[in-house]
């Protein structure tokens, strides 16, 4: 009997019967795409070889109990991403490993990963479909009101409630991604010449946006817990700045959150100081029992930014601000106007749509079930100095013998793209902090399997000592 004998008139089960009788158990969403989980990952676990033929359709969708239709969807799905392949009156195979001469794969770039369980395709068809039914189509293509309506305001503080609690939508402002909105916030709170507050590892994004508007970065040391207090107030006096920036939960690039002690206690120092703080929490929904928000505890003090670029994907270019007060959104959205009208109003409506009739709560709930298989799948590959953490990064202490620059120009003969902390420091001689780590992005390669033979390759470059250069022979 082979492997691809049908399912016996008398019961006898086929050879592969045993290795494909659990593809459809555990995990959530369509059975089709849960039949596509379990290849990519039997693949994966070497239950599956390349080159091992599949079962015919109907003897599995007869051993699973579902209609020939499931079995089906599931393999043009698994043919899409590459991890079976046709071959004509023989069958179909497991897919060999694609040649790792195409693209090199991203590991430096942090956007969420697809959402496990979750046919994106189908909720994009059917999303617009919705979208165009119950809205005009001219009034897609206009220009529309800076900052949103008082609807797409209320979307926002409908999004922003598990982080914020109940908010007054008039205090809401929506943006075109968090990048305009930090634009903005800069623009309204600060001077030409004028400094800003930082910690010494951060977000790439701060010190370019301060460069071009011009503006100072000015970095205040950190420990373990994040920004210290004393170094805050010492900064505050001796730059006379006014506005702070923190990223306290899963921060980028470290991936540590801030206590809620440290929170109120630099909060305090910024109340003595007359500082505003911007914060910056794309990652709050995906950290296990996060500590509140600053801009929970002290909300006159505070401007929140939350992007869905990192929570449920960039390509709808959608962020909200939530501002002390309408005098504040007043004048942060008259900077905003000086580089950018309005949101794109089409994904801003896909966007605000999906966060009404709570699709951006599925989407998202399948991107954290997917960034966490990913973090085990990181933390079982690269061992303890990869530490699972909840978000899509995490953040990698380097074995003395690599430097950040130089482990990263490696990678990249290996076909790897990582961030090295170079990239993120700012001032660190200044503030006696130090960093000799990477960041490793885990959303931005969509098939899993691909990223699990990525992190390998990188493992094995971790564990190689390149301190000596080895002699070269020809």
């Amino acid at each position: 009997m082979t492997r691809n004998d049908p399912v016996d008139p008398d019961n006898t089960a086929p050879e592969w019967a045993e290795t494909w009788a659990s593809a459809l158990q555990g995990g959530s969403g369509p059975r089709y795409l849960r039949l596509v989980d379990f290849i990519e990952r039997a693949v994966a676990e070497g239950m599956l070889v390349p080159g091992e033929r599949v079962p015919p359709q109907r003897s599995l969708a007869a051993l699973l109990g579902v209609d020939l239709t499931t079995v089906t969807r599931g393999f043009n799905e698994a043919r899409r991403r590459v991890l079976i392949e046709a071959r004509g009156p023989l069958g179909t195979f497991i897919a060999a490993p694609r040649a790792e001469l195409e693209r090199r794969v991203d590991l430096s770039m942090n956007i969420p990963p697809p959402p496990a369980g979750i046919d994106t395709d189908a909720l994009l068809r059917e999303g617009l479909s919705r979208l165009l039914l119950r809205s005009d189509a001219d009034l897609l293509m206009t220009y529309h009101v800076g900052g949103g309506s008082a609807a797409d305001c209320a979307a926002g503080a409908k999004w922003l409630e598990p982080m914020l609690g109940k908010i007054d939508p008039a205090r809401v402002a929506v943006c075109p991604g968090a990048q305009a909105a930090l634009a903005a916030l800069i623009l309204a709170f600060t001077e030409p010449g004028e400094g800003v507050l930082s910690e010494p590892l951060v977000y790439p994004g701060l010190p370019h946006a301060l460069a071009q508007l011009g503006r100072r970065l000015e970095t205040v040391a950190t420990d373990a817990e994040g920004m210290l207090p004393d170094a805050l107030e010492a900064a505050c006096r001796l730059h006379g700045a006014r506005l702070l920036y923190l990223n306290p939960t899963l921060q980028n690039p470290t991936a540590t959150t801030m206590p809620e002690t440290r929170r109120r206690a630099l909060l305090e120092v910024a109340a003595r100081c007359g500082l505003r703080i911007v914060e910056d929490d794309p990652y709050w929904r995906f950290a296990p029992d996060a500590p509140p928000p600053l801009a929970r505890l002290a909300p006159a003090q505070v401007c929140y930014v939350s992007t869905l670029s990192k929570t449920l994907s960039p390509g709808l270019r959608t962020a909200f601000l939530a501002l002390p007060d309408a005098a504040s959104r007043t004048r942060v959205l008259a900077a905003l106007r000086s580089f950018s009208l309005m949101a794109a109003p089409l994904t801003n409506a896909l966007a605000l749509q999906w966060i009404e009739d709570g699709t951006a709560a599925r989407i998202f709930e399948g991107v954290r079930a997917e960034a966490q298989a990913r973090q085990r799948m990181a933390a079982q590959t690269l061992g303890p100095a990869a530490c699972e953490n909840a978000g899509i990064h995490l953040w990698y202490a380097l074995p003395s013998y690599w430097q950040a620059r130089e482990l990263a120009a490696a990678a990249s003969t290996e076909g790897l793209a990582v961030a090295p902390s170079t990239a993120f420091e700012q001032g660190l001689g200044t503030t006696g902090n130090t960093a000799n780590a990477i960041r490793i992005s885990l959303g931005a390669t969509g098939e899993r399997t691909r990223l699990q033979a990525a992190l390998r390759r990188l493992s094995a470059l971790l564990a190689s000592d390149r301190s000596t250069p080895a002699q070269v022979l020809v």
